[in-house]
C-alpha cells in the first residue's frame, strides 16, 4: 500500500518541490521524531539563492542524553539479532533508498547546492554500502587459533564496540552517514548521526527511511544542533564507545582530544591536498580529462579532489591549454538547471578562503589563466579558475583548497615530483599519471597517501579501505576493514580437560 506521504513526494515534477517535500523538521531519536525543547531551531539555506528551506531542531542538553540512553538500549537488542536478520533490515533500508532516490538527491541539491546528476550519483554511492554492509554482516565470524597450550581450545570473536557517534560533513551529506552507518550497524553496533548544521535534511530523510526499514527504537538516531555544544556531550559519555568523523584536520584534531579521557576508538577521514602528477610518458588527453574530474567535482569541494597537478617539462605548455580549453566549457549555477557542472559554494566564507588562495598566488608570480573571481551566477558561487606557474611557496600549495581553482606547476625528475607531492601534512589521496609499469609502482610505493590512482581519476567504492595517513586521518571506513573500526577482538582460551 503507498502512504500518504509517498503520494505527497510523487505529485512534485520540479525537483526543487520533491526536495522539499521531504524535509523533516524534526529530529528522530528514542524511536519519535521529536522537536527542540522549547521549540529551539535553526534556519538552513539553498546556498545557490540564500532563501530558506527550512528549519532544524537545535536540541537540548537533556534531549542529547535521551538519545545516548536510547541507543544503549538499542545496543542491547540489535547487538543480538542473527546477522540474516540485520542484513534483511539494511536491504530494506537500501531498497527503500533506491525506491526515493530522485527526490533524496533533490534535496542534497538542495541543501548542499551540487548538480543534480552528481547528487543522483551520491544516493547511488550511499546505497551501494548499505548494500555492501547487508552482506558482509554474515561475514564476520571469528577465528580458531592453534593452541600452544596443552587441551586448551582457542577462539578469536568480533565483537560489537557498542554505541557509535557518526559526526558528517556537509559535502557529502548523504553518502558519509550512509559509510559510517552501515558499516557500525552490520557490526551490531547503535547508532548515532550527527549530520553538518548546514545539511541536516538529507541525513534526516535516511532516518526516516531506517525507521520504514524497521530498525528498533534506539538502533539508527539522527540528532541535530550547534555542532560546537553537541560534539563534546557525545564525545564525553562513557557509553558512546567509538566517534566517526569526516570533516577538517582542524576539527579532527579536537575531536580527537575529546575522545581521549574516555579512550574512545576514534575515526576520522580528515583533510587533503591531493596531487596529481602527469609524467611524459602519459596519455596526455586522458590525464587532461582524468585531472578535470578530479579538480571539479562536487565544484572542488571534496577532500579527493586534485589541488597540486605537476606536469613534466615536456608535456607543460601541452597541458595547461588543454585543461584550460575544457575549464572554460564547464557551466556554472543553479544545480537543479540543466547542464551545470559547477554549483554554489557552501557559504561566503568558504569563497572568500578560495579567492584569497587565487589572489596570493597572483601576487607571487602564478599566471591567472581563467576565472579568478565571483562568477555572475551568485555570491555564493566562483568561477572556475585556473593557475599556472605556480609555486611551493604559495598558499594554495600547502592549505587544502575546497573550491573550484586549480593550480598547475611544472616538474623535471621524478624524484622532484615525488619530493614535492609529499611536502605536506595531508596523506589521502594522490594520482598518477604514466604509460610505463615500472614507474608507476615506483612511484606510488613512495606517495605517503593512504589512497592513489594510477592513470584513473575513479578509486573510491563500497569494498575499498578509504582513508588517509599523516594527518588525513585514522582509520578506514569501506569494506571489511571499515566494520573492524566498529568492532572489538574477544579471545576465549577453553579448556576442555
Amino acid at each position: 500500500m503507498t502512504s500518504s506521504r509517498e503520494h505527497k513526494v510523487g505529485y512534485f515534477e520540479h525537483p526543487r518541490e520533491r526536495a522539499r517535500a521531504l524535509i523533516e523538521d524534526r529530529a528522530f531519536f528514542a524511536g519519535r521524531w521529536q522537536a527542540g525543547d522549547g521549540g529551539k531551531s535553526y534556519a538552513v539555506h539553498d546556498p545557490a539563492t540564500g532563501e530558506m528551506v527550512g528549519t532544524a531542531p537545535d536540541l537540548s542538553d537533556t534531549q542529547i542524553m535521551e538519545a545516548i540512553d536510547a541507543a544503549e538500549d538499542g545496543l542491547k537488542v540489535w547487538s543480538g539479532f542473527l546477522p540474516a536478520e540485520r542484513s534483511r533490515i539494511l536491504n530494506a533500508w537500501c531498497d527503500l533508498m533506491m525506491a526515493r532516490r530522485e527526490g533524496l538527491a533533490a534535496l542534497i541539491t538542495l541543501e548542499q547546492g551540487k548538480p543534480l546528476h552528481e547528487s543522483l550519483g551520491e544516493i547511488d554511492y550511499a546505497a551501494s554500502f548499505i548494500r555492501w554492509y547487508a552482506e558482509e554482516t554474515k561475514r564476520d565470524g571469528g577465528d580458531v587459533l592453534r593452541s600452544h597450550l596443552p587441551g586448551r581450545r582457542l577462539h578469536v570473536n568480533r565483537a560489537p564496540i557498542g554505541i557509535v557517534a557518526a559526526i558528517t560533513p556537509w559535502n557529502f551529506p548523504s553518502a558519509m552517514l550512509a559509510r559510517k552507518a552501515a558499516a557500525a550497524l552490520a557490526a551490531g553496533c547503535s547508532v548515532i548521526g550527527l549530520p553538518s548544521s548546514q545539511t541536516p535534511f538529507s541525513a534526516l530523510a535516511l532516518a526516516r527511511l531506517a525507521e520504514e526499514a524497521g530498525f528498533a527504537k534506539g538502533v539508527f538516531s539522527v540528532v541535530t544542533g550547534n555542532s560546537r555544544r553537541v560534539v563534546p556531550l557525545l564525545c564525553g559519555d562513557a557509553r558512546v564507545r567509538a566517534v566517526s568523523f569526516t570533516g577538517s584536520t582542524e576539527v579532527g584534531r579536537v575531536i580527537a582530544g575529546l575522545c581521549a579521557p574516555t579512550i574512545k576508538k576514534v575515526s576520522l577521514e580528515l583533510g587533503g591536498h591531493a596531487p596529481f602528477i602527469v609524467f611524459e610518458d602519459a596519455d596526455l588527453e586522458r590525464a587532461m580529462d582524468d585531472a578535470m574530474n578530479a579538480k571539479f567535482q562536487t565544484t572542488g569541494q571534496d577532500c579527493l579532489a586534485a589541488n597540486r597537478i605537476f606536469v613534466q617539462d615536456r608535456l607543460y605548455d601541452r597541458f595547461v591549454e588543454g585543461f584550460v580549453d575544457r575549464a572554460t566549457r564547464l557551466k556554472v549555477g543553479d544545480g537543479f538547471a540543466s547542464g551545470v557542472n559547477i554549483g554554489p559554494m557552501i557559504h561566503g566564507k568558504a569563497l572568500q578562503k578560495v579567492h584569497e588562495q587565487v589572489e596570493d598566488a597572483q601576487r607571487r608570480g602564478a599566471r591567472l589563466e581563467l576565472g579568478g573571481q565571483v562568477h555572475n551566477a551568485g555570491p555564493n558561487f566562483y568561477a572556475p579558475t585556473v593557475l599556472s606557474n605556480v609555486a611551493d611557496g604559495m598558499l594554495i600549495m600547502h592549505e587544502e583548497t575546497f573550491g573550484p581553482v586549480a593550480g598547475i606547476s611544472r616538474f623535471a625528475t621524478e624524484e622532484d615530483a615525488i619530493r614535492r607531492a609529499n611536502a605536506t601534512e595531508y596523506g589521502l589521496a594522490a594520482y598518477l599519471h604514466t604509460r610505463d609499469l615500472s614507474r608507476a609502482e615506483r612511484v606510488s610505493s613512495r606517495l605517503e597517501y593512504g589512497m592513489v590512482g594510477i592513470n584513473t581519476s575513479k578509486m573510491t567504492g563500497a569494498p575499498i579501505p578509504f582513508g588517509g595517513v599523516k594527518q588525513s586521518g585514522l582509520g578506514r571506513e569501506g569494506g571489511p576493514y571499515g566494520m573492524q573500526d566498529f568492532m572489538e577482538l574477544k579471545y576465549v582460551c577453553a579448556a576442555y580437560e
